[in-house]
């Protein structure tokens, strides 16, 4: 429990008096209190104490004499003197072991809150050499007597994982913890669960094994429990995956009651449950009556949550806009209750807009409708602006309503107020782009407000209708001359939008609007300085200049329709979500890793790894010293490469692999092999097509390209290759390259040139971004001094080093010694059979020059194997890899560290190509 520090003093008044300034001399005064032989002057004395310490000032100096003070029956004394200890612990490290004995004295106390007391300081203090001490009173708790102990010793045993994770395993107090589930108290079972959920949040792994009969004590305990253990029982229920349908439907009839509880938290994790074991029973057959059933019983609770405190109301709106996505039919009927009150925060108003979005139809529009037309005479600007862009959604989404919508946007413009009319301007060009050719008829009123359009977006809006529809617009060259009055001072976006709208009015009618589209591309390529500006202007020049039937293609042609997917979520991302409801993943609408930084400052694996090489290394001595044929070389000529956990064998010159002819990888089953992708097409390469790839031969990078002439009268012989500053430093050893025998019509042909990283064609990666993996490549045609150019996708693994095996200490310190931060993670699924066999994956990658360092079983994971490889770029760049295998699933896990943040994305995706292939 908290030590409390209210009652009366001597004097009268409350314990604030304590927090009074000191007079001079105060450290001397409260040391000599503190010796007192008066109890209650020594009680005062740790008061003052405690009271500098939370207002930030050093009382350390006091420790003696404050531990002196732990030998008392007083328990309010014991509880001011251990809140001292657990604060400065760390900083008198040394001190604090002198309380050791108190603290094993105190966890045999005859008072049931005294040894709960001393287990639950000493599991706060995060001193290393206490947590040995910790063990034996730790233990004793877990099965004392006293469920008031044994719920305190169970919360202990996640705060003694987190400081020493190996000390619990060893000690079997995760077993201890999964039999306090069985306890007969329900506070016990709630707090054994919160720890072994606390452990598994912590490691990364499966801690809480459900079985049939915990499952029924999980159950059972709901009832009595605090509503804190109830949460902490149903994430945990919401994690479990029921064996069949039945079972779900029977698990949800007893956490259904949950719904009608008073506390938020609680509704909210029973209805995590409930979404959950849904999916497991499906919607169709015999249980669609049960789903409408549990669809009909959700909607109350979440409609009581918005009759909350604002904060709660905004977090419950934040869950059941993920919830609506899922399955919105649960709400379709209760669209009022989102409608939003006057004194509702802003903040709450604007996720409520979002969910009257996802459950407008076509039943309930016309309402909607009112009400949104309603806010938009609000006084807040923000609100306004999304109102008025909520009544475009409706429109985008509503086909049969479309009309209606818009005839309420032609009333908010009536209305002249700025921001409205700007705002009604920016979603009639969305409605516009949703149903093409019409609602045309209403442009003469968006012209008529031209003038109080004084917003980037706005403005770029209305110049994206004047140019789509200039034919129709009988001044539409006049509108834009307008705009063009001040180009220079335009936004970016208004001047892209003036580029493309002056040349579609310029295709659309050349006779009147040459002289403005002249302008518009002088002012674009020669007095600009923006390069998506500049690049635009010289392509629209270069596509007008050469074939105008071409630029209309390009420019007029026909555009997908637009659909309102505005905030909607992947179907995956979704499904996470889904199953973190009310935690702090449900309110960002982000997965935990996105911002969870976890303690310690290294991957949950970390623990573990240490100790599982050191294991293998343990294997490997004792079949070192057991081998009798092997003799002292050992060396079987017919090891098929990497099997078991024996060391990494040193790389050979070529291209890393075994030079040894009997050896498994000398073969070419895993040599590594070009992926060609089509980069250019006959129709700009003077008629001939050409693919390209790249790999790497002997530990040569090479680019390999494939040549087919399909309409040049020239044979294609010698051609010339430029590459453009790139990401990886890449530049042609030579830049001639010959086709013998020429390549003729019809023909096809291939010609590799040899790479080399040089530090001047090193492109800068822009600070925060990831490297593209884009190489720019220029060709000539020496025989038609035809020019092409063109953009190939690098590699990455063609940069992998043959010298980049590290060995395990190294490894493991390189691991550790890399900001968690610094991580990437991703699943690959639908792996092939082979990319599953670990064996088979050390052959493959090694060809790639990826080196095995350990492999390990995953404790407490029956199936999951963790295997562990290194990589290095020929430029000096480490990778670190972690993949989990878990037996009959056709995926894996990876993750990646790097000190080269910009390049692990790329080295990611190597691993995971890698696997596929």
């Amino acid at each position: 429990m908290a030590p409390t520090l209210g009652g009366k003093g001597d004097s009268g008044g409350s314990d604030s008096r304590f927090f009074t300034t000191q007079k001079k001399g105060e450290m001397h005064e409260l040391r000599m209190e503190l010796h007192s032989t008066d109890r209650t002057a020594k009680v005062d004395a740790v008061k003052k104490v405690i009271a500098s310490m939370t207002v930030g000032k050093d009382v350390s100096m006091l420790f003696t004499d404050v531990l002196n003070c732990v030998q008392t029956g007083n328990i309010e004394l014991k509880k001011l003197v251990y809140l001292y200890l657990i604060n400065y612990a760390k900083s008198q490290p040394e001190l604090t072991l002198l309380a050791v004995n108190t603290f094993v004295k105190d966890a045999n106390d005859p008072n049931p809150l005294i040894r709960a007391l001393a287990v639950r300081t000493m599991g706060c203090i995060r001193v290393d050499r206490i947590t040995e001490y910790l063990c034996e009173p730790l233990s004793r708790a877990l099965r004392d007597e006293d469920p008031y102990v044994r719920k305190t010793a169970a919360v202990c045993v996640a705060k003694l994982y987190d400081i020493a994770p190996g000390l619990v395993q060893e000690r079997g107090f995760l077993e201890v913890l999964h039999d306090l589930i069985s306890d007969s108290n329900p506070s016990v079972v709630a707090n054994g669960v919160a720890a072994l959920s606390e452990i598994a949040e912590t490691s990364g792994r499966d801690v809480m094994k459900i079985s049939a009969a915990v499952l029924q004590k999980l159950l059972a305990a709901l009832n009595e429990c605090t509503e804190w253990g109830q949460v902490f029982i149903l994430d945990s229920l919401a994690k479990y995956t029921p064996a069949d349908a039945r079972e779900a439907e029977g698990i949800i009839e007893r956490v259904t009651p949950r719904l009608q509880h008073a506390n938020s938290a609680v509704v909210m994790s029973a209805v995590k449950v409930i979404l959950a074991y849904m999916e497991v029973m499906g919607s169709s057959g015999a249980n669609a009556d049960a789903i409408r059933n549990l669809t009909r019983k959700l909607a109350p609770p979440l409609v009581t949550l918005l009759n909350s405190e604002p904060e709660i109301q905004y977090v419950a709106l934040r869950n059941i806009n993920l919830i609506v996505q899922k399955r919105p039919n649960i709400l379709e009927d209760e669209i009022r209750v989102f409608f939003c009150k006057y004194n509702d925060p802003i903040y709450v108003k604007m996720e409520k807009l979002e969910i009257i979005i996802k459950l407008v139809s076509e039943k309930n529009i016309d309402k909607v409708l009112l009400e949104l037309k309603e806010y938009a005479t609000e006084v807040d600007v923000d609100f306004v602006r999304k109102s008025v862009s909520a009544i475009g959604r409706c429109a985008v989404k509503l086909e049969r309503a479309a009309e209606r919508c818009i005839g309420v946007l032609l009333e908010l413009i009536q209305t002249k107020v700025n921001y409205v009319v700007q705002e009604s301007v920016i979603v009639i060009k969305d409605i516009f782009r949703r149903y093409p050719n019409r609602y045309e008829s209403i442009i003469a009123t968006l012209c008529d407000n031209l003038d109080t359009l004084d917003e980037p977006l706005a403005k770029a809006s209305m110049i994206w209708i004047i140019g789509e529809y200039a034919e129709r617009i009988d001044n539409a060259d006049e509108l834009l001359e307008t705009f063009l009055e001040t180009f220079e001072e335009e936004d970016p976006a208004v001047q892209l939008q003036l580029l493309t709208a002056t040349v579609k009015c310029f295709l659309k009618n050349p006779e009147d609007t040459q002289d403005m589209v002249q302008r518009v591309l002088d002012l674009a390529t020669e007095e600009s300085d923006n390069p998506d500006l500049r690049d635009r202007g010289f392509i629209y020049w270069r596509l007008l200049s050469t074939d105008p039937e071409a630029a209309k293609m390009v420019v007029l042609g026909d555009k997908p329709v637009i659909e309102d997917d505005t905030y909607k979520l992947e179907p995956n991302l979704l499904n996470v979500l889904i199953g973190q409801i009310a935690t702090l993943s449900s309110v960002y609408h982000k997965p935990p890793e996105a911002f969870v930084v976890r303690a310690h400052g290294r991957s949950a694996a970390d623990a573990d790894l240490s100790e599982g090489i050191e294991e293998e290394d343990e294997d490997e001595d004792y079949e070192d010293e057991n081998d009798v044929e092997g003799g002292e070389g050992g060396v079987d000529l017919l090891d098929m490469g990497g099997m078991g956990i024996s060391e990494p064998k040193a790389a050979a010159p070529g291209g890393g692999l075994d030079a040894d002819i009997f050896g498994g990888d000398g073969g070419n089953e895993y040599e590594p092999k070009t992926v060609f992708s089509k980069v250019c097409t006959a129709d700009k390469a003077g008629g001939v097509d050409i693919l390209a790839g790249f790999r790497q031969v002997n530990s040569t990078i090479k680019m390999e390209m494939e040549f087919s002439n399909v309409s040049s009268e020239v044979p294609v012989s010698s051609l010339a290759i430029q590459l453009n500053k790139n990401a990886f430093g890449l530049s042609p050893a030579s830049q001639q390259i010959t086709c013998n025998p020429p390549i003729s019509i019809g023909e096809s042909g291939r010609s590799e040139v040899e790479l080399v990283v040089t530090p001047a064609m090193l492109a800068p990666v822009p600070a925060g971004q990831p490297a593209t993996p884009q190489v720019q490549v220029a060709i000539k045609n020496m025989a038609t001094s035809n020019v092409f150019y063109f953009a190939v996708n690098f590699n990455f693994e063609a940069l992998f080093a043959a010298n980049g095996a590290l060995d395990r200490t190294a490894f493991i310190d390189a691991w550790k010694s890399i900001d968690d931060r610094k991580e990437l993670y991703g699943t690959v699924s639908d792996l092939p059979p082979s990319s599953t066999d670990i064996e088979q994956i050390q052959k493959k990658f090694k060809a790639n020059n990826v080196f095995f360092i350990a492999r390990r079983p995953v404790p407490n994971a029956e199936g999951q194997e963790v295997v562990y490889f290194s990589m290095k770029t020929v430029t000096g760049m480490e990778f670190l890899a972690e993949l989990t295998f878990k037996q009959g699933v056709n995926a894996c896990k990876v993750c990646l560290k790097t000190e080269s943040a910009a390049y692990g994305v790329l080295a990611k995706l190597a691993l995971e190509n890698l696997l596929r292939n």
